[in-house]
């Protein structure tokens, strides 16, 4: 497998599931829930190339074990960072590295992590914040696809979750020549 130089992490609501098919209890966890068309190819894809993942995520802990493990994805997350279980949601920067910490990534390397979400003032502003390269899925029509202000103005913009591994392949060489360019190695 190939070592890879980025990191990803991933919402869930809208991202990989869709909202709009959430069965919750009284408390408003999700007990089920379909998942976005090639969400799955998505973050299985993540995994086979080597990538490691973790999950960003506002919510109840019981929605992403209900729904994730409903679909056989809860497991191939290497790390978690829940609002329920943080203390907080996003955009506040602790979402994000609860997760990175977890994940090991240090400060440093921020530029070398993804975060891929629906929300433009949740999930862009708080990875744009720290220096993550924020990445838009233009899926779902339940939030507003128009950036208030620069810091909700994503690195990047998709349309399917499956689009990612198309972006993850081009950030990779990308960087891989980036690399090589500084080093002086003209492989």
């Amino acid at each position: 497998m190939q070592t890879r130089h980025y990191t990803v992490l991933l919402d869930c609501g809208d991202t990989i599931v869709d909202e709009r098919t959430e069965v919750k209890d009284e408390r408003g966890a999700s007990l089920r829930a379909e998942l976005i068309p090639g969400a799955d190819l998505m973050v299985r894809g993540l995994v086979e190339r080597g990538y490691r993942i973790g999950l960003v995520a506002d919510g109840p802990s019981e929605t992403f074990l209900n729904v994730l493990t409903q679909h056989g994805l809860y497991d191939l997350f290497d790390a978690r960072a829940i609002s329920e279980e943080v203390g907080v949601s996003k955009p506040d920067a602790r979402m994000f590295t609860t997760a990175l910490d977890a994940l090991g990534v240090r400060p440093h390397e921020y530029d070398r992590v993804v975060m891929v979400g629906n929300n433009l003032e949740r999930d862009i502003k708080g990875a744009n914040e720290l220096g993550i390269v924020s990445v838009f899925l233009r899926w779902s029509t339940l939030r507003t696809w128009k950036a208030a202000d620069a810091t909700e103005v994503p690195s990047h913009t998709i349309e399917r979750p499956v689009d990612l591994l198309d972006l993850m392949d081009r950030l990779e060489r990308e960087y891989t020549t980036r690399l090589r360019a500084a080093t002086g190695d003209v492989r």
